[in-house]
């Protein structure tokens, strides 16, 4: 089969956005399995419809292509996972006492971003992602979301506010368990003492 410069342009101008394509599709599944036949589904579209590619952004192009092999992938296997979203309001956070391990990994500012991310709707967690990991212009997420870019602009915009309030009430939330232990054990020790 030859392309537009044959296999070995759509090596050079798609090949090396491998991890990034992994990284979009991973947080929009939010599974590795999934991820993988994702990206495996939008790489084999990607070759087939090689001979098209006029130039430009093959980044930008690739992704839109993993963009929608994840959306496609999830609305044929996971149909009602968006349906509605998480209200907190109805259930409280897990008053469970971390061991100190866990308190130790809950802290971790990555980890804490990930937890943040994983909170936020799949629109505003893919803005995000697309432009804060994976340093994309308005104009190429514009291009891969099919929004406008002022709708991006404004989108980001809000999905930071929704992320710095999700980090907050982590934060916080794992200030109040940190209290509670710690409360719990000095109650405990003074029982013993006592």
């Amino acid at each position: 089969m030859t392309h537009q410069g044959g296999l070995g342009n759509f090596e050079q101008e798609i090949l090396p956005h491998l991890d990034a394509a992994y990284n979009l599709a991973r947080w929009l599944t939010r599974n590795e399995q999934d991820a993988q036949d994702a990206v495996q589904e939008a790489y084999l579209r990607a070759f087939r419809f090689f001979p098209g590619f006029r130039g430009g952004n093959a980044r930008a192009w690739l992704m839109k292509i993993v963009r929608n092999a994840c959306y496609t992938w999830l609305h044929v296997n996971r149909p009602l996972q968006e349906a509605t979203e998480f209200d907190e309001s109805y259930f409280p956070p897990d008053s469970r006492v971390l061991n100190p391990e866990e308190v130790v990994l809950q802290n971790d500012s990555g980890t804490l971003v990930r937890k943040g991310l994983k909170k936020l709707s799949p629109n505003f967690r893919e803005v995000l992602i697309l432009r804060e990991l994976e340093g994309m212009s308005y104009r190429e997420i514009a291009d891969i979301t099919g929004m406008p870019a002022g709708t991006v602009m404004s989108s980001l915009s809000r999905a930071r506010g929704c992320l710095h309030q999700a980090l907050t009430d982590l934060v916080n939330g794992d200030t109040v368990s940190t209290v509670r232990r710690i409360v719990a054990m000095n109650t405990r020790m003074l029982e013993r003492g006592s």
